[in-house]
């Protein structure tokens, strides 16, 4: 759902994020929030996965080394995971750090690329709210019907499902906002999309290169 982002982008990024002009009015507030709550999210979600890891690794222990039945240790890892996954899908789309296909990335003009991920946010906006409508809907079945897990701890089901249901809702969010900058200030604002690796970034970096003054003279 989003394209070309990783750890060395995110490093070249900041000149070119501060050179930016946010949303203007309420939602540049909104948008600031947004901001901050993915921070906090992305940054839970990091010690919810390191806890998983904790309560699995516990679970080995006592089930193989012990001899002691385990019955909440899985679908307590798995809840943590669930939650961690979805609460910050809308952080790594604020850096767009999603997987994605780059085969057109270095093919395409910027302006065209531009307009490309523009058109990819609104698809992505469709499913991802239809996601939301259907998380939220198998949360209020599972409140009112009070279903729980068939395991033999039998949690109930409305943990995941608030999981899904709120990750899903910021992700739409995020992407409504990434929308409405576009709108606002034009195609540009709709993100950065520089491939890294295969042949759209061999030629990517072919037109850099070919920008570049040429050296004079050969090192002897």
């Amino acid at each position: 759902m989003s394209h070309a982002f990783d750890a060395a982008s995110a490093a070249a990024e900041p000149e070119r994020a501060s050179a930016r002009v946010r949303l203007p009015g309420p939602l540049a507030a909104i948008d600031a929030a947004m901001a901050g709550l993915n921070r906090l999210i992305l940054l839970l979600g990091g010690v919810a996965l390191v806890a998983a890891c904790l309560v699995l690794s516990y679970s080995v222990v006592v089930r193989y080394f012990l001899k002691i039945p385990t019955e909440w240790q899985d679908e307590t890892a798995v809840f943590l995971i669930v939650g961690a996954t979805f609460l910050s899908a809308a952080g790594v789309q604020a850096k767009r750090g999603h997987v994605a296909i780059e085969a057109l990335t270095g093919l395409l003009p910027p302006r065209a690329n531009r307009l490309r991920l523009l058109f990819a946010d609104v698809v992505s906006l469709g499913f991802v709210a239809f996601f939301a409508w259907k998380s939220w809907t198998l949360l209020h079945e599972a409140w009112e019907d009070g279903q729980i897990s068939q395991s033999t701890w039998g949690p109930p089901l409305w943990i995941p499902y608030s999981l899904m249901a709120v990750g899903m809702t910021l992700l739409a969010l995020q992407f409504l906002l990434q929308i409405a900058e576009a709108v606002a200030r034009g195609p540009e604002a709709a993100g950065f999309a520089d491939p890294k690796v295969g042949l759209s970034a061999d030629l990517e970096r072919a037109k850099k290169h070919d920008k570049q003054p040429g050296e004079k003279g050969v090192a002897r």
